[in-house]
């Protein structure tokens, strides 16, 4: 294939509730979509989950749009791509910048999967039909608000719920979340809020038949999380630590985890995300999607990603109303007792909704 013409779009897209962690709170998420058209008129489509600010990694929805009109997008117009899997190696000049490479080798993957007369699933190597679905909650004015919060989702079908916690935030609210509901498939997630110095504080909540503590220490460490692995019997969940295929590696070596949440953007795409699946399919460690309040974009990416065989657990993929009032693809992504129908028709098996996008959109450029 060659991209003849790429589009990207700002847009903003207001929040049901807000969504609160360890570093900050968001009502509205802003984002870039990818639009790109090859030589024969197939359009495929990304979507750039960078936050405004850089509080989950250093990257921002400005330098994202600044990575790609300055050299992501010069390296791939016009040039012959035969394989979604050659993006990274052209983008191997350019030191991390991850979510921006993502983006747009999302849109290049489901033009790939067009061509190919097949589903994104498919074409990643996926073979299940539908996926079980969890649901991550922020942090709540109180205990009492966050287990009816909780509640509520299990009738809805989640078949695990994570719960931010941050210090002063943390043993007492899932004591008082295990005292309500006990057989809960419940993991925490820290959002790298702690040190070893809090290792008291962490060796607590092996009392409460946790799935996993997910990054518990600094975003850039491997080290220090072997060191307290080693004093819990909950396995920990590596997320902002894993942005490529060494990290999982050097991690899995260091024994640092005994789970990893892949998500996309920070790992820099789908094919450096499935590198990660398949070494840790073989070293026997679970897997699972996270999220980064994605769009349904972003969010089809997601359901095609976990597809593949080693997703074990639950990820945080839920759908398109629990965050949106009115979400940008046609059919909205809808979760039926807890699990999610993997699309088969092909490329990402979700329709932009053109006239929701154009709404929301802030500011557009078209490059040629």
């Amino acid at each position: 294939m060659k991209l003849e013409e790429i589009i990207v779009r700002h847009i903003k897209m207001p929040m049901k509730a807000p969504f609160t962690t360890s570093f900050g709170t968001i009502d509205e998420k802003e984002l870039l979509l990818i639009e790109a058209k090859d030589q024969t008129g197939i359009v495929g489509w990304g979507e750039a989950v960078a936050f405004v600010t850089p509080w989950y990694t250093e990257e921002t929805l400005k330098t994202t749009w600044h990575m790609l009109e300055d050299f992501l997008i010069p390296i791939l117009l016009h040039k012959e791509i035969g394989h979604p899997d050659e993006v990274s190696t052209l983008f191997s000049s350019i030191r991390r910048n991850c979510m921006a490479k993502s983006s747009i080798e999302g849109a290049v993957w489901d033009i790939y999967a067009q061509q190919t007369k097949q589903s994104l699933a498919h074409a990643l190597g996926g073979d299940k039909r539908r996926i079980e679905v969890g649901v991550s909650v922020g942090i709540q004015p109180s205990a009492k608000i966050l287990i009816d919060l909780l509640k509520s989702h299990l009738e809805k079908g989640y078949k695990r719920v994570k719960v931010k916690i941050k210090p002063g935030h943390d043993v007492e609210v899932i004591r008082a979340i295990r005292a309500e509901m006990p057989d809960l498939p419940l993991m925490v997630d820290a959002n790298s809020a702690y040190t070893l110095n809090d290792m008291h504080v962490l060796q607590q909540l092996d009392a409460f038949n946790l799935l996993m503590i997910e990054q518990p220490l600094a975003v850039d460490d491997i080290v220090d999380h072997a060191k307290l692995q080693r004093k819990l019997i909950t396995p920990i969940c590596l997320d902002e630590s894993i942005t490529c295929y060494e990290d999982a590696r050097k991690a899995i070596e260091l024994g640092s985890c005994g789970v990893i949440n892949i998500k996309i953007g920070r790992v820099g795409g789908l094919t450096e995300a499935k590198r990660i699946h398949d070494l840790c399919k073989r070293n026997n460690i679970p897997v699972w999607c996270g999220g980064m309040l994605e769009a349904g974009i972003g969010r089809a990416h997601n359901i095609a990603l976990t597809s593949l065989s080693n997703f074990i657990l639950p990820g945080d993929t839920a759908g398109s109303s629990h965050y949106w009032y009115e979400d940008i693809i046609t059919p909205e992504v809808v979760v039926e007792d807890g699990y999610i129908s993997v699309p088969q028709t092909i490329g990402i098996g979700y329709i932009p909704n053109l006239k929701v996008i154009e709404k929301l959109t802030i500011s557009k450029k078209v490059y040629h």
